[in-house]
Protein backbone atom coordinates (compact mmCIF):
# COMPACT_ATOMS: atom_id res chain seq x y z
CA UNK A 1 0.00 0.00 0.00
CA UNK A 2 0.79 3.37 -0.85
CA UNK A 3 1.64 5.28 2.31
CA UNK A 4 -1.03 8.13 1.66
CA UNK A 5 -0.19 10.28 4.79
CA UNK A 6 3.08 11.16 6.50
CA UNK A 7 3.97 12.92 9.87
CA UNK A 8 5.46 15.64 7.79
CA UNK A 9 2.48 16.58 6.06
CA UNK A 10 0.44 16.60 9.22
CA UNK A 11 0.45 19.33 11.98
CA UNK A 12 1.09 16.93 14.76
CA UNK A 13 2.95 19.49 17.08
CA UNK A 14 -0.32 21.86 16.63
CA UNK A 15 -3.05 19.01 17.37
CA UNK A 16 -0.76 17.94 20.66
CA UNK A 17 -1.08 21.76 21.62
CA UNK A 18 -4.60 22.01 20.61
CA UNK A 19 -5.49 18.81 22.67
CA UNK A 20 -3.73 19.96 25.97
CA UNK A 21 -5.28 23.68 25.63
CA UNK A 22 -8.92 22.65 25.05
CA UNK A 23 -7.94 20.14 28.43
CA UNK A 24 -6.65 23.01 30.25
CA UNK A 25 -9.81 24.91 29.42
CA UNK A 26 -12.59 22.82 29.48
CA UNK A 27 -14.12 19.47 31.18
CA UNK A 28 -15.83 18.21 27.46
CA UNK A 29 -13.92 14.86 26.34
CA UNK A 30 -16.48 14.71 23.88
CA UNK A 31 -15.68 17.69 22.02
CA UNK A 32 -12.02 17.08 22.23
CA UNK A 33 -12.36 13.79 20.32
CA UNK A 34 -14.52 15.33 17.76
CA UNK A 35 -12.21 18.03 17.67
CA UNK A 36 -9.07 16.25 17.34
CA UNK A 37 -11.04 13.52 14.73
CA UNK A 38 -12.11 16.31 12.33
CA UNK A 39 -8.66 18.33 12.42
CA UNK A 40 -7.41 14.70 11.62
CA UNK A 41 -9.50 14.27 8.27
CA UNK A 42 -9.51 17.87 7.49
CA UNK A 43 -4.90 17.02 7.47
CA UNK A 44 -6.04 14.26 5.28
CA UNK A 45 -6.38 11.17 7.91
CA UNK A 46 -8.59 9.16 6.39
CA UNK A 47 -11.15 8.57 9.35
CA UNK A 48 -14.67 7.46 9.89
CA UNK A 49 -15.15 6.82 13.35
CA UNK A 50 -13.31 7.45 16.82
CA UNK A 51 -14.03 6.35 20.43
CA UNK A 52 -12.85 6.94 23.67
CA UNK A 53 -13.76 4.72 26.81
CA UNK A 54 -13.08 5.36 30.18
CA UNK A 55 -14.04 3.89 33.87
CA UNK A 56 -15.81 6.00 36.22
CA UNK A 57 -16.98 5.98 40.20
CA UNK A 58 -20.58 6.50 39.62
CA UNK A 59 -23.11 4.31 41.40
CA UNK A 60 -24.92 4.37 38.44
CA UNK A 61 -22.18 3.92 36.20
CA UNK A 62 -19.14 2.12 35.14
CA UNK A 63 -17.80 3.77 31.88
CA UNK A 64 -17.84 7.11 29.93
CA UNK A 65 -18.13 6.31 26.16
CA UNK A 66 -17.45 9.28 23.74
CA UNK A 67 -17.68 8.54 19.90
CA UNK A 68 -17.62 10.19 16.82
CA UNK A 69 -18.21 9.63 13.59
CA UNK A 70 -17.98 11.38 9.80
CA UNK A 71 -21.59 11.06 9.53
CA UNK A 72 -22.89 11.82 12.91
CA UNK A 73 -21.07 13.94 14.93
CA UNK A 74 -19.51 13.63 18.41
CA UNK A 75 -22.03 11.32 21.03
CA UNK A 76 -21.63 10.01 24.55
CA UNK A 77 -23.02 7.96 26.93
CA UNK A 78 -22.70 6.72 30.18
CA UNK A 79 -22.83 2.85 30.61
CA UNK A 80 -24.23 0.86 33.49
CA UNK A 81 -22.13 -1.51 35.21
CA UNK A 82 -23.75 -4.17 32.95
CA UNK A 83 -23.56 -2.50 29.61
CA UNK A 84 -19.79 -1.31 30.38
CA UNK A 85 -18.54 -5.13 32.34
CA UNK A 86 -20.60 -7.13 31.40
CA UNK A 87 -21.32 -10.03 28.84
CA UNK A 88 -20.80 -8.28 26.23
CA UNK A 89 -17.75 -6.33 26.90
CA UNK A 90 -16.17 -9.60 27.79
CA UNK A 91 -16.89 -10.70 24.68
CA UNK A 92 -14.85 -7.50 22.87
CA UNK A 93 -11.75 -6.50 22.07
CA UNK A 94 -11.17 -4.47 24.55
CA UNK A 95 -11.31 -7.10 27.44
CA UNK A 96 -8.86 -9.38 25.17
CA UNK A 97 -6.46 -6.38 25.28
CA UNK A 98 -6.79 -5.77 29.08
CA UNK A 99 -6.54 -9.76 30.19
CA UNK A 100 -3.46 -10.16 27.75
CA UNK A 101 -1.40 -6.94 28.74
CA UNK A 102 -1.34 -6.08 25.56
CA UNK A 103 -1.45 -2.03 24.69
CA UNK A 104 -2.84 -2.04 21.09
CA UNK A 105 -3.56 -3.79 17.84
CA UNK A 106 -5.18 -3.29 14.61
CA UNK A 107 -7.28 -5.36 12.95
CA UNK A 108 -8.26 -5.94 9.10
CA UNK A 109 -11.65 -5.89 8.94
CA UNK A 110 -11.97 -7.10 4.58
CA UNK A 111 -10.67 -10.08 6.06
CA UNK A 112 -13.95 -12.55 6.63
CA UNK A 113 -11.97 -14.79 9.41
CA UNK A 114 -10.64 -11.12 11.44
CA UNK A 115 -14.41 -10.53 11.60
CA UNK A 116 -15.49 -13.58 13.27
CA UNK A 117 -13.21 -12.63 16.47
CA UNK A 118 -15.58 -10.26 18.30
CA UNK A 119 -19.26 -9.53 17.76
CA UNK A 120 -18.48 -5.46 17.43
CA UNK A 121 -16.14 -6.37 13.90
CA UNK A 122 -19.36 -7.65 12.22
CA UNK A 123 -21.10 -4.36 13.25
CA UNK A 124 -18.17 -2.46 12.28
CA UNK A 125 -18.01 -4.20 8.93
CA UNK A 126 -21.94 -3.80 8.45
CA UNK A 127 -21.12 0.18 8.20
CA UNK A 128 -18.23 -0.35 5.82
CA UNK A 129 -15.38 -0.40 8.01
CA UNK A 130 -11.68 -1.85 6.54
CA UNK A 131 -9.45 -1.28 9.77
CA UNK A 132 -9.80 -0.81 13.22
CA UNK A 133 -7.47 0.11 15.61
CA UNK A 134 -7.33 0.50 19.38
CA UNK A 135 -4.93 1.55 21.70
CA UNK A 136 -4.69 1.15 25.47
CA UNK A 137 -2.87 3.93 27.90
CA UNK A 138 -2.44 3.36 31.56
CA UNK A 139 -2.68 6.13 33.91
CA UNK A 140 0.08 4.99 36.35
CA UNK A 141 -0.47 3.92 39.41
CA UNK A 142 -3.59 3.10 39.29
CA UNK A 143 -4.53 4.08 42.86
CA UNK A 144 -7.76 5.18 41.41
CA UNK A 145 -10.91 3.50 39.91
CA UNK A 146 -9.67 5.62 36.50
CA UNK A 147 -7.26 3.35 35.49
CA UNK A 148 -6.73 4.47 32.24
CA UNK A 149 -8.57 4.75 28.42
CA UNK A 150 -8.86 3.12 25.55
CA UNK A 151 -8.74 5.08 22.17
CA UNK A 152 -9.94 3.44 18.70
CA UNK A 153 -9.83 4.89 15.01
CA UNK A 154 -11.87 3.32 12.16
CA UNK A 155 -10.96 3.68 8.49
CA UNK A 156 -13.45 2.76 5.55
CA UNK A 157 -11.29 3.21 3.31
CA UNK A 158 -10.22 0.33 1.11
CA UNK A 159 -7.14 -1.39 2.57
CA UNK A 160 -7.37 0.46 5.83
CA UNK A 161 -4.86 2.95 7.48
CA UNK A 162 -1.00 3.25 6.13
CA UNK A 163 1.66 2.73 9.10
CA UNK A 164 1.99 6.15 8.76
CA UNK A 165 -1.07 7.29 9.50
CA UNK A 166 -1.15 4.88 12.41
CA UNK A 167 1.80 6.47 13.96
CA UNK A 168 0.23 9.84 13.60
CA UNK A 169 -2.66 8.62 15.92
CA UNK A 170 -0.12 6.90 18.61
CA UNK A 171 1.86 10.53 18.81
CA UNK A 172 -1.64 12.20 20.21
CA UNK A 173 -2.39 8.97 22.06
CA UNK A 174 -0.02 10.55 25.44
CA UNK A 175 -1.68 14.09 25.26
CA UNK A 176 -5.40 12.66 24.73
CA UNK A 177 -4.59 10.33 28.14
CA UNK A 178 -3.07 13.65 30.40
CA UNK A 179 -6.23 15.71 29.41
CA UNK A 180 -8.60 12.32 29.85
CA UNK A 181 -7.18 11.76 33.36
CA UNK A 182 -7.37 15.31 34.45
CA UNK A 183 -11.11 15.63 33.08
CA UNK A 184 -11.51 12.05 34.49
CA UNK A 185 -10.39 13.22 38.33
CA UNK A 186 -12.82 16.18 38.02
CA UNK A 187 -15.35 14.46 37.50
CA UNK A 188 -14.66 11.77 39.95
CA UNK A 189 -14.23 14.09 42.68
CA UNK A 190 -17.58 16.03 41.79
CA UNK A 191 -19.52 12.08 41.63
CA UNK A 192 -18.06 11.29 45.04
CA UNK A 193 -18.74 14.29 46.40
CA UNK A 194 -21.72 14.16 45.28
CA UNK A 195 -22.54 10.67 46.16
CA UNK A 196 -21.44 10.99 49.59
CA UNK A 197 -22.38 14.97 50.33
CA UNK A 198 -25.09 15.45 47.93
CA UNK A 199 -24.66 17.54 44.55
CA UNK A 200 -25.29 20.59 46.55
CA UNK A 201 -23.07 20.16 49.26
CA UNK A 202 -20.43 18.41 47.08
CA UNK A 203 -20.43 21.50 44.67
CA UNK A 204 -19.58 23.92 47.67
CA UNK A 205 -16.65 21.32 48.91
CA UNK A 206 -15.57 22.03 45.57
CA UNK A 207 -15.78 25.50 44.95
CA UNK A 208 -13.77 25.39 48.28
CA UNK A 209 -15.52 25.45 51.71
CA UNK A 210 -13.20 22.53 53.13
CA UNK A 211 -12.02 24.27 56.39
CA UNK A 212 -13.40 24.13 59.78
CA UNK A 213 -15.98 26.63 60.61
CA UNK A 214 -16.49 27.80 56.59
CA UNK A 215 -20.53 27.75 56.74
CA UNK A 216 -22.84 30.06 56.53
CA UNK A 217 -26.58 30.75 57.32
CA UNK A 218 -29.42 29.47 55.89
CA UNK A 219 -33.38 29.41 55.74
CA UNK A 220 -34.13 25.82 54.77
CA UNK A 221 -37.18 23.55 55.36
CA UNK A 222 -35.57 20.09 57.40
CA UNK A 223 -36.96 16.64 56.70
CA UNK A 224 -35.95 13.79 59.02
CA UNK A 225 -36.74 10.53 58.39
CA UNK A 226 -36.94 7.71 60.65
CA UNK A 227 -37.76 3.95 60.41
CA UNK A 228 -39.86 2.56 63.64
CA UNK A 229 -38.44 -0.98 64.61
CA UNK A 230 -35.55 -1.44 62.65
CA UNK A 231 -33.48 -1.83 66.00
CA UNK A 232 -35.17 -4.84 66.84
CA UNK A 233 -35.03 -6.05 63.45
CA UNK A 234 -31.61 -5.93 63.06
CA UNK A 235 -31.14 -7.83 66.31
CA UNK A 236 -33.13 -10.89 64.79
CA UNK A 237 -31.77 -11.04 61.32
CA UNK A 238 -28.86 -11.86 59.17
CA UNK A 239 -26.96 -8.77 58.52
CA UNK A 240 -26.59 -9.13 55.69
CA UNK A 241 -30.37 -9.47 54.88
CA UNK A 242 -30.79 -5.90 57.45
CA UNK A 243 -28.78 -4.60 55.20
CA UNK A 244 -30.32 -4.62 51.97
CA UNK A 245 -34.23 -3.95 53.83
CA UNK A 246 -33.00 -0.94 55.11
CA UNK A 247 -31.20 0.01 51.50
CA UNK A 248 -34.82 -0.22 50.62
CA UNK A 249 -36.59 1.62 52.90
CA UNK A 250 -34.00 4.25 52.22
CA UNK A 251 -34.60 4.35 48.46
CA UNK A 252 -38.32 4.77 49.10
CA UNK A 253 -37.42 8.13 50.86
CA UNK A 254 -33.80 9.62 49.84
CA UNK A 255 -35.56 9.18 46.09
CA UNK A 256 -38.58 11.53 46.98
CA UNK A 257 -36.47 13.90 48.75
CA UNK A 258 -33.60 14.06 45.34
CA UNK A 259 -36.71 14.16 43.08
CA UNK A 260 -38.45 17.38 44.90
CA UNK A 261 -35.09 19.04 45.08
CA UNK A 262 -33.87 18.14 48.25
CA UNK A 263 -30.52 17.32 49.77
CA UNK A 264 -29.74 14.31 51.72
CA UNK A 265 -27.42 15.75 54.33
CA UNK A 266 -26.63 12.12 56.09
CA UNK A 267 -27.68 8.75 57.08
CA UNK A 268 -29.02 8.38 60.30
CA UNK A 269 -28.66 4.39 60.62
CA UNK A 270 -32.13 4.05 60.18
CA UNK A 271 -33.40 6.86 58.86
CA UNK A 272 -32.23 10.25 57.00
CA UNK A 273 -31.49 14.12 57.52
CA UNK A 274 -32.64 15.95 54.60
CA UNK A 275 -32.68 19.79 53.70
CA UNK A 276 -35.24 22.46 51.34
CA UNK A 277 -33.05 25.37 51.09
CA UNK A 278 -35.10 28.29 50.35
CA UNK A 279 -32.19 30.58 49.32
CA UNK A 280 -34.09 31.02 45.81
CA UNK A 281 -37.47 30.34 45.43
CA UNK A 282 -38.59 31.24 48.98
CA UNK A 283 -40.16 29.53 51.87
CA UNK A 284 -43.33 28.76 50.79
CA UNK A 285 -41.72 26.61 48.10
CA UNK A 286 -39.13 24.74 50.30
CA UNK A 287 -42.10 23.58 52.76
CA UNK A 288 -44.21 22.46 49.59
CA UNK A 289 -41.23 20.64 47.89
CA UNK A 290 -40.53 19.00 51.83
CA UNK A 291 -44.22 17.86 52.21
CA UNK A 292 -44.78 16.45 48.84
CA UNK A 293 -41.30 14.63 49.39
CA UNK A 294 -42.80 13.60 52.82
CA UNK A 295 -46.37 12.11 50.94
CA UNK A 296 -44.54 10.28 48.60
CA UNK A 297 -41.95 8.52 50.40
CA UNK A 298 -44.80 7.26 53.16
CA UNK A 299 -46.47 6.15 49.94
CA UNK A 300 -43.65 4.55 48.26
CA UNK A 301 -43.07 3.01 51.74
CA UNK A 302 -46.42 1.69 51.93
CA UNK A 303 -45.94 -0.14 48.68
CA UNK A 304 -42.69 -1.40 49.82
CA UNK A 305 -44.02 -2.60 53.12
CA UNK A 306 -46.95 -4.51 51.33
CA UNK A 307 -44.76 -6.03 48.88
CA UNK A 308 -42.53 -7.39 51.48
CA UNK A 309 -45.67 -8.53 53.32
CA UNK A 310 -46.94 -10.81 50.81
CA UNK A 311 -43.20 -12.60 50.56
CA UNK A 312 -43.20 -13.01 54.50
CA UNK A 313 -40.74 -10.57 54.80
CA UNK A 314 -40.46 -7.98 57.93
CA UNK A 315 -42.01 -4.28 57.51
CA UNK A 316 -40.61 -1.11 59.01
CA UNK A 317 -42.97 1.48 59.57
CA UNK A 318 -41.75 5.31 58.29
CA UNK A 319 -42.22 8.78 60.73
CA UNK A 320 -40.72 11.89 59.34
CA UNK A 321 -40.89 15.35 61.07
CA UNK A 322 -40.92 18.22 59.17
CA UNK A 323 -39.68 21.96 60.52
CA UNK A 324 -38.67 25.17 58.17
CA UNK A 325 -36.53 27.87 60.01
CA UNK A 326 -32.17 29.32 60.28
CA UNK A 327 -29.68 26.86 60.09
CA UNK A 328 -25.98 27.35 59.86
CA UNK A 329 -24.96 25.09 57.14
CA UNK A 330 -21.28 23.97 56.81
CA UNK A 331 -18.05 22.45 58.29
CA UNK A 332 -17.59 20.93 61.66
CA UNK A 333 -15.81 18.58 63.91
CA UNK A 334 -11.74 17.84 63.69
CA UNK A 335 -9.00 19.88 61.76
CA UNK A 336 -8.40 16.93 59.69
CA UNK A 337 -12.28 14.99 59.66
CA UNK A 338 -14.85 17.33 58.67
CA UNK A 339 -18.73 16.84 58.55
CA UNK A 340 -20.70 19.20 56.32
CA UNK A 341 -24.12 19.57 57.68
CA UNK A 342 -26.38 21.63 59.30
CA UNK A 343 -26.96 22.44 63.35
CA UNK A 344 -29.06 24.95 64.86
CA UNK A 345 -32.15 24.95 66.80
CA UNK A 346 -34.14 24.43 63.96
CA UNK A 347 -32.36 21.17 63.68
CA UNK A 348 -32.96 20.23 67.54
CA UNK A 349 -36.58 20.77 67.33
CA UNK A 350 -36.80 18.90 64.01
CA UNK A 351 -35.51 16.03 65.89
CA UNK A 352 -37.31 16.21 69.23
CA UNK A 353 -40.95 16.54 66.95
CA UNK A 354 -39.89 13.45 64.93
CA UNK A 355 -39.62 11.43 68.90
CA UNK A 356 -43.67 12.15 69.33
CA UNK A 357 -44.39 10.66 65.68
CA UNK A 358 -45.41 7.10 67.31
CA UNK A 359 -47.13 8.64 70.50
CA UNK A 360 -49.05 10.66 68.27
CA UNK A 361 -49.71 7.77 65.77
CA UNK A 362 -49.05 9.87 62.20
CA UNK A 363 -46.43 9.54 60.00
CA UNK A 364 -46.07 13.10 59.01
CA UNK A 365 -45.66 15.69 61.67
CA UNK A 366 -45.10 19.33 61.08
CA UNK A 367 -43.74 22.13 63.11
CA UNK A 368 -45.94 25.47 63.26
CA UNK A 369 -43.39 26.75 60.21
CA UNK A 370 -44.07 24.35 57.75
CA UNK A 371 -47.98 24.49 58.38
CA UNK A 372 -47.57 28.19 57.57
CA UNK A 373 -45.81 27.92 54.48
CA UNK A 374 -46.76 24.82 53.34
CA UNK A 375 -49.78 25.45 50.89
CA UNK A 376 -52.18 22.72 52.20
CA UNK A 377 -54.77 21.70 54.30
CA UNK A 378 -53.31 20.77 58.16
CA UNK A 379 -54.90 19.52 61.08
CA UNK A 380 -53.88 20.36 64.55
CA UNK A 381 -52.64 17.75 67.10
CA UNK A 382 -52.10 20.08 70.30
CA UNK A 383 -49.45 21.85 71.87
CA UNK A 384 -46.85 19.33 73.01
CA UNK A 385 -43.48 19.99 75.37
CA UNK A 386 -40.16 19.29 73.16
CA UNK A 387 -37.56 17.15 75.39
CA UNK A 388 -34.64 20.03 75.96
CA UNK A 389 -36.50 22.93 73.81
CA UNK A 390 -38.58 25.54 75.84
CA UNK A 391 -42.24 26.10 75.90
CA UNK A 392 -45.12 24.13 74.25
CA UNK A 393 -45.34 23.86 70.81
CA UNK A 394 -48.18 23.29 68.14
CA UNK A 395 -47.67 20.63 65.54
CA UNK A 396 -49.78 19.96 62.96
CA UNK A 397 -50.12 16.40 60.20
CA UNK A 398 -51.76 16.82 56.40
CA UNK A 399 -55.56 17.03 56.22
Amino acid sequence: MTELMTTAQCDVTGLIDWILAEGCDGDDLGAILAGVSERLVAQGLPLCRTTLHMPTIDPTAAVLEFSWSRNEGPTSAALSPEQGLGAAYLRSPFHHLIEHDIGGARWKLEDAETVKQFALFSDLRALGITEYVLRLASFGQRRTALQGVAFSLSTDRPGGFADAEIGIADRLLPALTVVAYRIGLSRVAIEALGAYLGPQTGARVMQGMIRRGDSQVISAALLLADLRHFTALADRAPAAEVVGWLNQHLECIGGAVIEHGGEILKFLGDGLLAIFPSESAGAEHACSEALHAAVAACGRNAVLNARRATDGAPTLDLSIALHFGDVVYGNIGTARRLDFTVVGPAVNEVSRMEALGKALGHEILLSQSVADHCGRPVISLGDHELRGIAGRHEIYTVA
